[in-house]
């Protein structure tokens, strides 16, 4: 019998506004779009001023204060 491993998403803070760094521009953290070779994952985040979309580590996400 083959077993196939399931891929379940981390845990994701969806819906939060977060910064690049404590002085960088403002994104809201999206969906996890797909996991990576290291095990990290990416996110999808919207830039909230400009509303660029883009893929961001999930490590990198986490380490980022909340906007105030």
């Amino acid at each position: 019998m083959i077993m196939h491993a399931t891929q379940t998403t981390p845990p994701t803070p969806v819906g939060r506004i977060k910064r690049f760094g404590e002085f960088g521009p403002a994104y809201e953290v999206g969906e996890p779009v797909r996991r990576l070779e290291d095990d990290d994952w990416l996110v999808q985040i919207v830039v909230v001023e400009t509303g660029e979309t883009a893929d961001y580590r999930l490590s990198r996400l986490l380490n980022d204060p909340d906007a105030r």
